[in-house]
């Protein structure tokens, strides 16, 4: 099992660095106040009880059979590859054969922390993943046997509980006031090794690894079996939970990652109600909008979210939301970088009338969209028809481009309205990504239905300047600025 977390070190330097104050400040520079290392003591002894060992076994199958071990599955491979079965010891009759029996087997070993007294226990969802019976060790030594409230893969949170009362509950700290470089402590059981402390500074926060979380990156060294134990602030205060580490090694090599408190909070909520997680969808694929793009489009600075595709019926399409689209404000929220929107739209309750805010062609327009429940991407089903090609647009040619009229099947394709078609991309048009197949929806923020539209904006536009092309590709829709050739 992968179990990922962050823990720091610790060194008696005091010494150290009041010689090395002395030694290493330059002539006529002011000598900073030392400040001195902290001491983790007192926090350990006020949080380390509310840290949990965690451990899960799973079922395995053992059989006892005459002929030894594996005889059926060998004779299910002669079976299948139609082989001669060779001669085996004769076996008992069906009826007379030992029943199949069933072992528990060790599977893995993560940490939690108590939620609350009466023996609710917050982890991470990869500990118990494909677990039959976890088990929960507390500093007291006393263990129990777990139930899974529920896991939630997409945050990697799980609640379990235990049939305790009077335990001691952690604390639960304001994330906004985490800042970076400030000193944070992990407890939790590296290897198997119960009760380890390790600390560090937050190194980072906002750190994008996943579509729903932004994480707390660290350099609390963390290991297999820290995963799910908490990360603590000065104030005793839980910050975060313990879940993965960057290596190359698969050993801890100075970065971690840990889920912030108050998005877990969140999914925990939820769990210990409905066993589940329900979170908002729109129906968009999405994008990171260049300096190049923002600046084409009027956009002025690269931010919000570039909307490459609309999903045929999604909340989205019923709202008027348009490939090409840059969502910059979700009910009101500023959309900063694309990983915003998938954290705001999920944390949305299905059913939400919400307000999204685009950039389209040169201004922004605010649309109305109800929110849906997130579900399984489905798979979009890709037609073969050909038809004849129109023919080919001479002014496209300024940009090293070759250009077509869409066909009525090529439309029905695509899922557009109209466009013009990639037939040939050299010179600025290469250069800037452009490729045979590309289909062209829209030139310096204007919609082109057909060649004849697209000359027409070409016509006018300063040849000087770098022009800017909303295309698709495949499922997805994108921006490229081509500078013509000089």
């Amino acid at each position: 099992m992968t179990a990922w977390i962050s823990t720091a070190r610790r060194f008696c330097l005091t010494g150290f660095l009041a010689v090395s104050a002395v030694a290493l400040v330059p002539t006529g520079v002011a000598h900073a106040q030392a400040r001195a290392l902290p001491d983790f003591t007192d926090l350990v002894d006020q949080v380390g009880p509310s840290v949990v060992n965690i451990r899960t076994l799973e079922k395995v199958s053992a059989r006892a059979q005459q002929g030894g071990p594996g005889e059926e599955e060998m004779l299910e491979f002669f079976k299948r590859f139609g082989l001669p079965i060779p001669n085996l010891p004769k076996q008992a009759p069906k009826q007379n054969r030992p029943q199949q029996q069933e072992e528990e087997q060790p599977r893995g070993v993560g940490s939690g922390f108590i939620l609350t007294s009466d023996g609710v226990i917050m982890t991470n969802a990869h500990v118990v993943e494909g677990a039959d019976e976890v088990l929960v060790t507390l500093t007291d030594k006393r263990e129990f046997k777990a139930k899974i409230l529920g896991a939630d893969k997409r945050s990697d949170v799980a609640v379990v509980k235990i049939e305790a009362s009077g335990l001691p509950a952690v604390k639960v700290g304001d994330v906004n006031r985490l800042r970076v470089g400030e000193w944070v402590m992990a407890i939790g059981s590296p290897f198997g090794l119960e009760n380890t402390v390790t600390a560090g500074i937050v190194s980072a926060k906002q750190r994008d690894t996943g579509d729903f979380l932004p994480f707390i990156q660290t350099d609390v060294a963390i290991n297999p079996g820290n995963s799910g134990g908490p990360l603590i602030n000065m104030r005793g205060e839980v910050v975060g939970i313990n879940s993965q580490i960057y290596s190359r090694s698969g050993g801890f090599m100075g970065i971690s990652f840990s889920i912030p408190m108050d998005e877990a909070v969140r999914v925990s909520d939820q769990l210990r109600a409905t066993g589940r997680v329900s979170r908002g969808r729109i129906g968009v694929q999405i994008d990171q909008v260049t300096k190049d793009v923002a600046e084409s489009i009027g956009l002025g600075k690269p931010t919000g979210a570039l909307v490459r595709g609309v999903e045929t019926g999604s909340p989205a399409e019923k709202a008027g939301v348009e490939a090409g689209d840059i969502i910059t404000r979700f009910d009101g929220k500023v959309i900063e970088k694309s990983s915003d929107l998938p954290r705001i739209v999920g944390g949305t309750k299905p059913g939400t009338k919400s307000t999204v805010t685009v950039f389209r062609r040169g201004g922004s327009k605010d649309l109305q969209v109800v929110i849906a429940e997130i579900e399984a991407d489905k798979p979009v089903a890709k037609a073969n028809s050909k038809d004849d090609k129109p023919s080919a647009s001479p002014a496209a040619q300024v940009f090293g481009l070759v250009v077509t009229s869409l066909t009525e099947a090529q439309r029905k394709e695509a899922g557009v309205r109209g466009g013009v078609r990639i037939e040939g991309a050299a010179d600025a048009a290469a250069r800037a990504g452009l490729r045979e197949g590309d289909i062209i929806l829209q030139v310096a923020n204007v919609e082109v239905l057909n060649v004849k539209e697209f000359d027409a904006v070409i016509a006018k536009h300063d040849k000087s300047k770098p022009l800017n092309v909303l295309f698709r590709r495949g499922d997805w829709t994108q921006y490229a600025v081509i500078r013509a050739n000089r």
